[in-house]
């Protein structure tokens, strides 16, 4: 494979497209709505009204506006029907020639869509992810190429450096200190891995990535490799996700077949192969080195650092892991440049941050927006507040995430505007409350996925969790005392301070946050403290 094979394939698939595409979501989502017998119907309308020759239906990716799904785009004219069924299948393909859809239209311009500025998600929602060729047509690993034949790993290193790009798995660290680190690393053996154990509850962002553009992912993969020296990569993904392990092995397949993957890549001595290991399900695993151990057939357990995974990872040698969205970022930055990239977002949290919103709002889904977009931009003008009432809080973060209370919704997010408030930005998790929801059973909720998540390695986090769990049971309960509201506070701070990984470390989050913002609603509960009449701390 050379660059003109590559552009060859490319032009024959745009040739090959036909003047009009049906877009189908075939996502988890909107396959659980049946959205596969849309398809089906689809396709035999255009049959039964003999439009073959300039009518393609074809089966893509997430396209964002869950709560709404199954969704069908019209492409080139911009159409979006939402919550569609078999049955408004006919109708559909008849609106092509003046007839009427029976299916709800949707507006493609609504602030949902328009406010997005599409990085990662690019794609999705365009191209059928499971063939090769409608990626390539898109652009797709024109970037690997370059890189190849026109940058030194130095060079592809820089890049990723200069863009600005943080990890987007929930802790920030820079890409290209992390890449520089690796490349600097001796031994013929390093590895690339990219955690795709996506575990905080109501996040589905790499999941919808890996179903709608695996290419995207594992050319992202590929550059890395060729920039810090490793010849094998590891997709780690947990298996709940049976419909992204099954697209992911049939684009490793297909790249394999055109050489883009394998040995002498695009002619050169580059070598990368890619495989998939399968996790149960463990959110610690989400931890880079208990994710490496679990890799290496062991229980995922964590392990003290340093050394870190860029100087002793799988197996002993030097290790780049990144998530998901953080690979899905370098084709475009390779593409676009690292000053372009640069110029999203704010000064040092460049880009954009793919988000699952949920809750109690009218518009749920995936969106991707620009770094330094304010709360209430998302929860208010894209989201659309919430359907009765008025927004209490939003959580972010997930599990080790907190709850933002009302009053700081003009927040820009941002990494560090996010831990100034006591929340985080985490891997994109974000649920809005309304009036209704008690912050105390939000915190109880979140401190008992992390009790049953513990991996019991250190004594602050296999016991504090529980500890913590009992203590807001007690105060739901009505029986507790303030002094039980400041032993919680220590306890969070103990479990904060010395557990061993990030799930203990950052396990009292919501807790510390809930107190901190919501605390009327702990005291209103306390024996002593009958109808809230206690004095609030500061």
């Amino acid at each position: 494979m050379d660059l003109t094979e590559l552009q060859e394939i490319a032009e024959a698939e745009r040739q090959a497209q036909k003047s009009i595409r049906v877009h189908c979501c075939t996502s988890t989502g909107c396959q659980a709505a049946n959205s596969l017998g849309v398809k089906k119907n689809l396709e035999g309308a255009v049959k039964a009204a003999d439009l073959g020759d300039r009518v393609q239906v074809v089966g893509v990716g997430c396209m964002g506006f869950c709560g709404r799904g199954p969704l069908v785009e019209i492409d080139p004219q911009d159409k979006l029907y939402e919550e569609v069924t078999p049955d408004d299948a006919a109708s559909i393909i008849e609106s092509l020639n003046g007839g009427t859809a029976t299916a709800d239209e949707g507006d493609l311009n609504h602030p949902f869509f328009a406010r997005q500025v599409r990085i990662v998600r690019e794609t999705s929602g365009k191209i059928d992810p499971e063939r090769i060729e409608e990626y390539i047509a898109a652009g797709g690993y024109q970037s690997l190429y370059k890189v190849i034949h026109d940058m030194t790993p130095a060079e592809v290193v820089d890049q990723i450096s200069k863009s600005g790009l943080r990890g987007r798995g929930g802790g920030g660290y820079p890409t290209g200190l992390k890449w520089a680190t690796m490349a600097k690393m001796p031994g013929e053996q390093k590895y690339v891995i990219c955690n795709a154990d996506e575990g905080d509850p109501g996040a589905f962002m790499d999941r919808s990535v890996l179903e709608s553009d695996p290419h995207r992912v594992l050319e992202g993969m590929a550059i890395a490799g060729y920039a810090v020296g490793a010849t094998q990569a590891f997709i780690y993904v947990r298996a709940e996700y049976p419909l992204a392990i099954d697209r992911l092995q049939k684009a490793i397949k297909q790249a394999k077949r055109l050489s883009l993957l394998g040995s002498q890549i695009f002619g050169s001595p580059f070598d990368f192969k890619v495989d998939i290991r399968i996790g149960a399900g463990a959110f610690v695993c989400g931890e880079e080195t208990a994710l490496i151990a679990s890799v290496e057939g062991g229980r995922g357990l964590p392990r003290p650092r340093p050394p870190y995974p860029a100087q002793s990872g799988l197996w002993g040698c030097p290790t780049l892991i990144n998530n998901v969205e953080t690979f899905a970022n370098i084709a475009v930055i390779i593409r676009e440049g690292a000053e372009w990239y640069a110029n999203i977002g704010t000064e040092k949290s460049k880009g954009t941050k793919v988000f699952a919103l949920t809750g109690k709002i009218r518009n749920n889904g995936l969106i991707e927006v620009p770094m330094g977009i304010t709360l209430r931009e998302i929860v208010e003008e894209m989201g659309g507040g919430v359907p009765d009432g008025e927004v209490k809080a939003v959580q972010t973060g997930g599990p080790s995430g907190g709850c933002i209370p009302a009053s700081l919704l003009d927040t820009t997010v941002d990494y560090d505007s996010l831990v100034t408030i006591g929340s985080m930005m985490g891997s994109g998790g974000m649920v809005v409350m309304d009036e209704t929801t008690s912050m105390i059973e939000v915190a109880q909720f979140y401190m008992e996925f992390c009790r049953g998540e513990t991996c019991g390695k250190c004594i602050p986090c296999r016991v504090g969790t529980v500890q913590m769990y009992q203590a807001l049971t007690k105060i739901l309960k009505g029986e507790a005392t303030m002094r039980d509201i400041e032993q919680l506070e220590q306890l969070c701070g103990m479990v904060k301070d010395t557990s061993l990984c990030g799930l203990g470390q950052t396990a009292p989050n919501p807790v510390m946050s809930t107190l901190r913002y919501f605390r009327d609603e702990y005291l209103a509960l306390l024996q002593d403290s009958p109808n809230g009449k206690v004095a609030v701390k500061s």
